[in-house]
């Protein structure tokens, strides 16, 4: 039944706003969750480098090992710090898309016809790209289509590997700040790790490497469940 009327009808104007209001409230949300999970993943990663800081100071002979482990740590803030970045500035695009869409259904009531908006369409495109938004995205460019704000379909998301460029191999001077802010000095004495081999560690030292390195791959593997 619904589709014989869409054949000869035109579309409901307020369902439409209701329906794109809707598909914008779900994709707000979900932009909110995981930046709320980034931010516990931040507390914990800070956690993380003050008590490898002071288990230096507590036992030297781990010094070297615990130096390389605030260093890793460090690295992996900088990750999670741009991640919720970019979603905070993807929630502002989103925000503006909103905007513009109520605005582009009240000047369709006034005069009775719609414009099709290049800056809604340019938002909707950088959206639309990423693996968070991808699904809900693509509605809501549909249902914009159907009501004429926007003109042609957006393209293909963008792989996870193209939106993270230039992260994997971060700059030791992002490190040495993001230490620095945490651990609360200008320079942090040790964290610079020598070209030498290191002196065996006792088993103990190893058992607490495994488990650091434990932690880092479920660090790792939360960062990534947030951007698929």
């Amino acid at each position: 039944m619904e589709t014989i009327k869409a054949v000869f009808w035109k579309p409901d104007p307020q369902a439409q706003i209701r329906k794109c209001n809707r598909l914008i409230r779900e994709n707000t949300r979900k932009l909110e969750r995981d930046m709320f999970q980034l931010k516990n993943l931040e507390s914990k990663t800070r956690q993380y480098i003050i008590q490898a800081s002071k288990r230096a100071q507590r036992n030297p002979s781990q010094a070297k090992q615990a130096a390389a482990e605030t260093r890793t740590f460090a690295r992996e803030m900088v990750r999670i710090r741009k991640q919720s970045s970019r979603l905070a500035t993807s929630k502002a695009q989103l925000q503006s898309v909103q905007m513009q869409v109520n605005e582009a259904f009240s000047v369709r009531k006034i005069e009775g016809s719609i414009r099709a908006s290049t800056g809604i369409m340019k938002d909707v495109n950088t959206l639309i790209r990423l693996p968070e938004l991808t699904g809900t995205m693509r509605e809501l460019s549909q249902e914009l289509m159907k009501a004429g704000i926007i003109e042609e379909m957006v393209g293909d998301s963008l792989p996870d590997d193209a939106l993270v460029e230039g992260e994997d191999e971060e700059a030791e001077a992002e490190v040495d700040k993001v230490l620095g802010e945490i651990l609360k000095t200008p320079e942090i004495p040790g964290t610079k790790i020598d070209a030498e081999p290191a002196a065996q560690e006792p088993t103990e030292s190893e058992a607490d490497l495994e488990d650091q390195e434990a932690t880092l791959a479920q660090m790792r593997g939360r960062l990534e469940a947030l951007k698929s």
